[in-house]
């Protein structure tokens, strides 16, 4: 029987170790991340246009989603019970400094952040105590991070996460990686960063959990990563389907009524592959440009006059539940969902065994 044991991140002990994958936009909000965190894992709330629903949003995005980001995390942390939360930003948001500082300032517990490499994130969140974990996909981005913030900030990270090929949304990978997901023998690199990260760690006399993200679904995935030698896992489709995430129930029963032909890698406007489900909307996506009007400053690679549609306006229209209209974001295992169910059951799922229980 594989030894699950509480995740611990620094001074922050989760019972469960379990990290619910921020998802925008709007899909992980207070509701999905404070029930997770209420339960005992680490409920995360995706910055990515997180307000979406406020007034202004069309005027003035940037603003709008400075000022949902403290609304949402007051609100988890009222769902929580004093349970840990995080938020996850992405290093290529537009004004991503301002987004770290919003969240350290309504006094977040950790920040997940990828998308790119966090390079100056101790930079910014400074002397907060605000956990920092970056995600990487490869030993040579974590030797990266790791070596950088050591010489430039004498920080190493408090986690790291590792975001294999099988995530949903945008993935740090090439296409032709993605063509042949076997071909990567991704358990040797997991394998290789994980050495990394606990060398490092040993060099700096301190630990630093290595979080497996990417195609984790059931308890069996997270005993074959602990086996590994990961301390957790983070999942994020497993949690759409519940009755608790923040998305409307049209976009939960697209997973539901996803086949595994259904779920396919798309070339996001942004410049990244990414992991959606096959629809209308990305059926005619491919046969030319979708027409969009003013800019919502999301991602900095984003280029509005070539993008062949607005990603903000596809994704705001998959959380409303015009999922024919919409870009649907998943993981490679969307389609094993079957049924709506509780964020409770699937934490017990994952639960570690009480001391003497096998």
């Amino acid at each position: 029987m594989v030894n699950i044991k509480p995740l611990k991140i620094s001074d922050l002990t989760a019972r469960i170790p379990v990290i619910q994958g921020g998802m925008g936009v709007g899909v992980s909000l207070s509701s999905l991340a404070g029930t997770v965190a209420a339960e005992g894992g680490i409920g995360v709330i995706s910055t990515a246009q997180i307000g979406y629903r406020e007034p202004d949003f069309d005027t003035d995005p940037i603003g709008a989603n400075l000022r949902a980001i403290g609304i949402e995390i007051e609100k988890a942390r009222k769902i929580a019970k004093g349970g840990i939360l995080g938020v996850n930003i992405m290093v290529a948001t537009r004004k991503y400094e301002e987004y770290v500082k919003a969240a350290v300032a309504a006094g977040i517990d950790l920040i997940i952040s990828g998308a790119g490499l966090p390079m100056d994130l101790p930079k910014i969140v400074g002397a907060a105590k605000t956990k920092l974990a970056p995600i990487v996909s490869s030993v040579k981005s974590a030797q990266v991070i790791m070596r950088y913030w050591w010489k430039k900030y004498s920080r190493l990270p408090d986690a790291v996460v590792i975001e294999g090929p099988l995530a949903g949304g945008h993935l740090g990978f090439h296409k032709e990686q993605l063509d042949d997901i076997e071909g990567l023998h991704y358990d040797e690199e997991v394998k290789a960063i994980i050495a990394q990260v606990n060398e490092t760690a040993a060099e700096h006399d301190t630990k630093i959990p290595v979080i497996m993200a990417g195609g984790v679904y059931t308890r069996e995935d997270m005993e074959h990563y602990v086996e590994m030698g990961a301390n957790g896992v983070q999942m994020a489709t497993r949690f759409v389907t519940t009755y608790e995430c923040d998305a409307d129930e049209a976009y939960k029963q697209s997973y539901i009524d996803a086949r595994k032909e259904d779920i396919v890698i798309v070339q996001s406007p942004v410049g990244m592959p990414g992991r959606a489900i096959l629809n209308p909307f990305m059926k005619k996506a491919k046969e030319g440009q979708i027409p969009h009007g003013k800019c919502h400053l999301c991602i900095s690679t984003c280029k509005p006059d070539q993008t062949p549609y607005c990603i903000t306006d596809a994704l705001i229209n998959a959380v409303k539940g015009k999922v024919d209209e919409a870009l649907l974001f998943c993981g490679a295992n969307a389609y094993r969902a079957t049924k709506l169910e509780h964020v409770k059951d699937i934490m017990d799922e994952f639960r570690p065994a009480q001391a003497g229980v096998c």
